[in-house]
């Protein structure tokens, strides 16, 4: 199957440190890649793939301090796709809304998975706004904040299986926070329940430039007191010791996080996960063998004392069983299927097997235009 996946020019694909959206577009690219697909990834130039790069623009533009309006770059990017969208089978798109009103005038079937938020009320406009443009949700809990949206279907997130894992002869002797610092991530609460616990914290997280003040004002002055260090952002290549060092990873949202990457990548390496009952985390977490779901910090402190009954050999083997890409790209296959028309369900095992529903040009197109009229409800 040709496809054309469509990232943020925010990150490089994968990012060079923080960006989970990008991350995840790698994973899925790769393994796509690796089935046999013929797979386009459009995405800043400074992005490394095995798939064919398309360059969006030079330089991820976190790292590009010349750019002052992202979205005329995306904009620029949108027509660069559209322009293409015949040389390919499908287009996946993660840039939120942004392609609904142009590639719902083109005959190429798309798709877009929304990797953000969807709990704004403003948000809904959007969406009645364009009915027949079919979404991937990573979670069933942020598929439940917009459920009149064309729903295509639901896939978790996944990372490669080999990417991180235990390291051997590690000693965990600290609880761990994980991501990058803004209020709803729950930094102060993870920093009130480690000195509860009277336990050592290490925090390895990005700050924005939105975040600075809030970082200056109220985190920075909880660090300077003892048993917390801030050790900054970290790459792939350091989150495996660094989880694996970690007697747990505290992930204390004030938000419905719509998945929360930090907490496979914590199973990957054996590490149990304390996290507050919002967004996925209950759908990630499976409460006394993955970590402990709780509803407050006094709960919190209280899964401290647990972590230790949770075997750590047999967190990893859940992770393998639900949150590899390869399991990944398997469901975003059956969503591709289904939405171009493929009669041939080998699509999920081999790229060079598929085959149109019919040999007249744009029969896949008129199919998907089809099954997304009169699309309300997410159970469609």
């Amino acid at each position: 199957m040709r496809i054309a996946q469509i990232a943020p020019l925010i990150e490089a694909v994968p990012p060079k440190l923080y960006g989970g959206t990008e991350r995840v577009i790698s994973w899925l690219t790769e393994a796509l890649v690796e089935q046999g697909h013929d797979v386009t990834l459009f995405a800043s130039g400074d992005s490394e793939t095995s798939a064919k790069l398309v360059s969006g623009w030079p330089r991820a533009v976190r790292l590009d301090g010349n750019v002052s309006d992202a979205n005329a770059l995306h904009m620029a990017m949108l027509e660069m796709v559209a322009q293409r969208a015949r040389e390919f089978d499908l287009l996946h798109f993660h840039l939120d809304y942004y392609p609904f009103s142009l590639f719902t005038r083109l005959s190429t079937p798309f798709v877009t998975t929304l990797h953000g938020r969807l709990d704004l009320p403003e948000q809904r406009c959007v969406f009645e706004a364009f009915p027949k443009a079919p979404v991937v949700s990573i979670s069933q809990s942020q598929r439940a904040l917009l459920p009149t949206a064309p729903w295509a279907g639901t896939v978790l997130h996944g990372m490669p299986e080999d990417l991180l894992g235990p390291v051997d002869n590690t000693t965990p002797s600290y609880l761990a926070f994980l991501g990058r610092i803004s209020p709803e991530k729950g930094i102060e609460r993870a920093i009130r329940v480690a000195r509860r616990s009277g336990i050592p914290l290490k925090i390895a997280a990005k700050v924005d430039k939105a975040d600075h003040d809030y970082f200056e004002e109220v985190v920075r002055p909880m660090l300077r007191e003892p048993g917390v260090e801030f050790i900054g952002e970290i790459s792939d290549s350091q989150k495996a010791a660094f989880l694996s060092g970690a007697l747990g990873l505290l992930m204390l949202i004030d938000w419905p996080e719509p998945f929360g990457l930090v907490m496979i990548e914590a199973m990957a390496c054996g590490t149990p996960v304390i996290a507050f009952k919002l967004g996925a985390v209950p759908e990630i977490i499976d409460h006394g063998a993955t970590g402990f779901v709780v509803a407050d910090e006094d709960a919190a402190v209280n899964a401290v004392g647990k972590l230790l009954s949770i075997p750590r050999a047999e967190i990893r083997p859940q992770f393998e069983r639900r949150f590899t890409s390869r399991r990944m790209a398997d469901d975003y296959l059956d969503i591709y299927a289904d939405l171009i028309g493929a009669t041939d369900r080998r699509i999920r095992r081999n790229g060079s097997a598929y085959h149109w529903p019919a040999s007249e040009p744009g029969a896949p197109q008129r199919h998907v235009l089809r099954q997304w009229e009169g699309v309300r409800g997410p159970s469609d």
